[in-house]
């Protein structure tokens, strides 16, 4: 592939719902574009965007793939999306680095969730796009439906610029409205059409979209719109420059038909794509900042600039190694050169460069403003990173990362896998950024969090293939607390004494409850020295280690205050040892008549339904003993805001998927602890009881 001119650079997503059709978009514009000498399929397995073995198997995209296609002498770098609620965080990342996007609308199912999710990314970045309407030749397809869901859902102002001929197993080609003619495609996948004129049953309806579509283009700019109030007609050029300036501003987007599988309406894409869709030069200046004084500064998509990218993603391949693919927004890059990491502040050496063709990777020498390439074994760069030239260094500001809304514990199968896997962890959040994982401080668990239990279970799955690394997901436990309501004075007196040096420690101590969320606090209240004062802390100490292990299930204990107000000492037995022995004695026992109790998590939880499904949705978290502290509109949807315990969520995922038919989004976060209700105190107790016998058997 030659050197491309940045003004005939397209960067374009393929964005939409899961299912849609996307990757069989792609996989026709490869083969449109002679990149690739069959069409793939999805179903089969074959095609060229979807290789990772996880895809294959599940017959979904789950990661993005790149590629590119020359096409009437521009170079299109081809970013396949996913589109499913589980992957989805990928396709937000690629969006911050593209210029322009195809959506596909599904002939038969109209506009989903995800789709309204990645439409309001397009529109936050900026993203000029075309619609597709993808699918044309199944069943129940319809093609001005589609277009009336898009403006309903997504609030766009959609406009055929074709019309299908046909529709279901009669579905043929298309009219294009601009020029009034005919296009007849082979039925054989082959991507061939012959030219004709408009079917005569076609005739009527194609006039009248040809009108709309001239109305609406009409509004793109003032002198377009003053020459159709005068003349009430268009030229051809004028509504193909309307088109494009319209398209460029998001005034409206518009709609073509098609089928992906089929190879119907492809090559009449990919001449929109050139024609009206932008290349980096239309695109506004890239702005960042310099990494040491904050000052904004300004690169334009120029060659003579300093060379400047955004990296917006990381994939691993076992022989390669890490291969971290960015965005090119000014300058020139050359392979075996040395660049700044602008972001962390070192050096990267690049080796070879590379674009990317599927699972593939084509060398080339250099990289110039407004191309998508890869590298690899960069030591210190990750996803959200910008890279620069070290004399004029800019930082760009990534895409803010989505928040995991599920998780789950994981346990290495055997000791070798709990040896791997930190470093399989790393390697994976390095790859999927809205990865997390910890060690939970109250339950001892290893937690990861992701965007869904699909995305889980794809994780677990590549840590064993990539990594060789064998783990269990469970639901994880809860991080309960223990605290008290009551309040109690005791005596915690350690005395062992035969023979030789002997140990002494007393203590009186008044313990009493918190404020919530206030701790643990310690008041010195010896007087006359009744115990030296080099042993009080080591009561502190003693108090605050048994207060670790609580008294009702051995959760930790919080918001108590202990009160040292007496007790006694031996010169010669007394010790800093005997006195935190004592503290820890008057800790148990004070805590056996100060009335324990247990405190749960509490979530804010924030999920976004479609309208027909609101009530179900909050009478399940009522159900859930949650509490509904506000619901606002959003278009054809209810963002529900709730407040309720950890407990009832750690499953919500699936839960909100069935409820809602796959079209409910949702995120929490932790809020506050609050008492938890005496019967279901009782029933986390005997767990807690149940386990601690177990693991006193085991070790017996």
């Amino acid at each position: 592939m030659g050197q491309y001119e940045t003004k005939m650079i397209r960067n374009l997503g393929i964005i939409a719902h899961g299912g849609a059709g996307k990757t069989s978009l792609a996989e026709a514009i490869l083969f449109s574009s002679k990149m690739i000498d069959r069409l793939g399929r999805v179903d089969d397995g074959s095609s060229t965007m979807d290789f990772e073995p996880e895809e294959i198997k599940r017959k979904i995209s789950i990661t993005s793939a790149l590629d590119h296609c020359e096409w009437k002498g521009h170079s299109i770098h081809i970013v396949d999306t996913p589109g499913y609620g589980n992957f989805i965080a990928d396709t937000r990342a690629c969006m911050r680095a593209l210029d322009c996007a195809v959506v596909i609308l599904s002939a038969i199912s109209g506009v989903k969730a995800q789709t309204e999710e990645v439409w309001s990314w397009a529109n936050e970045f900026e993203i000029p796009r075309v619609a597709f309407v993808n699918k044309m030749d199944r069943e129940r397809a319809n093609f001005l439906r589609a277009i009336d869901d898009m403006e309903k859902t997504l609030g766009a102002r959609g406009v055929a610029i074709q019309m299908p001929i046909g529709a279901e197993a009669d579905f043929e080609g298309f009219v294009d409205l601009v020029y009034m003619k005919g296009y007849f495609y082979a039925k054989d996948g082959s991507g061939t059409f012959t030219e004709g004129p408009v079917p005569g049953n076609c005739l009527e309806e194609a006039q009248r979209l040809r009108e709309h579509l001239i109305e609406v283009v009409a509004e793109a700019y003032d002198d377009l719109t003053e020459k159709y109030l005068e003349t009430g007609e268009l030229t051809e050029e004028e509504i193909l420059d309307g088109l494009r300036v319209g398209t460029m501003r998001n005034t409206f987007t518009a709609v073509m038909c098609g089928s992906a599988t089929a190879n119907i309406g492809i090559a009449h894409l990919l001449d929109v794509v050139c024609a009206f869709l932008p290349s980096p030069l239309d695109r506004t200046k890239a702005i960042g900042t310099h990494p040491k004084t904050g000052d904004i500064i300004e690169r334009a998509p120029d060659e003579k600039e300093p060379f400047s990218a955004l990296v917006f993603k990381t994939t691993s391949d076992p022989y390669t190694g890490k291969i971290t693919i960015f965005r090119v927004y000014s300058g020139v890059l050359n392979s075996d050169s040395t660049i700044l990491n602008s972001t962390k502040g070192v050096e990267e050496r690049i080796g070879q460069i590379y674009e990317l063709e599927g699972k593939k990777q084509h060398p080339i020498k250099q990289a110039i403003a407004g191309d998508i390439v890869a590298v690899a074994k960069l030591k210190e760069t990750v996803t959200g990173d910008t890279l620069s030239d070290a004399v004029k260094p800019i930082v760009y500001e990534p895409a803010r990362q989505l928040l995991p809304v599920i998780s789950y514990a994981i346990e290495p199968k055997t000791k070798a896998d709990e040896d791997k896997i930190h470093n399989a962890l790393h390697r994976m959040i390095e790859e999927e950024p809205t990865l997390e994982s910890h060690r939970d401080p109250l339950t001892k668990e290893f937690i990861i969090s992701g965007m869904g239990q699909v995305h889980l279970e794809v994780i677990v799955e590549k840590m064993k293939r990539k990594f060789g690394v064998e783990v269990l997901l469970k639901t994880p436990k809860v991080p309960y607390l223990e605290t008290i309501r009551g309040t109690a004075k005791v005596q915690g007196k350690y005395k062992k004494q035969s023979g030789g040096r002997g140990q002494y420690g007393d203590c009186w101590i008044e313990m009493s409850p918190a404020a919530r969320g206030e701790g643990y606090v310690f008041d010195d209240k010896i007087v006359g020295g009744v115990i030296p004062r080099q042993y009080i802390p080591a009561v502190d100490k003693g108090i605050q280690e048994a207060s670790q292990e609580g008294f009702l299930a051995g959760y930790p204990v919080v918001d108590f205050r202990v009160a040292l107000y007496d007790g006694s000492f031996h010169t010669v037995d007394s010790s800093e040892m005997a006195f935190k022995v004592a503290g820890s004695m008057a800790f148990k026992k004070a805590m056996e008549s100060c009335k324990p109790v247990l405190l749960e998590p509490m979530v804010n939880l924030k999920v976004t339904v479609p309208d027909e499904n609101m009530g179900d949705v909050i009478g399940d978290l009522n159900s859930r003993r949650g509490k509904v502290v506000g619901v606002e509109p959003k278009a054809n949807s209810q963002i529900i805001r709730a407040v309720l315990p950890m407990s009832e969520v750690l499953a919500y995922s699936n839960d909100l998927k069935s409820m809602t038919s796959d079209r409910g989004l949702f995120s929490t976060e932790f809020s506050h602890y609050e008492e938890l209700p005496t019967h279901l105190s009782q029933k986390v107790i005997a767990e807690a009881n149940n386990d601690k016998n177990k693991t006193n058997h085991n070790h017996a």
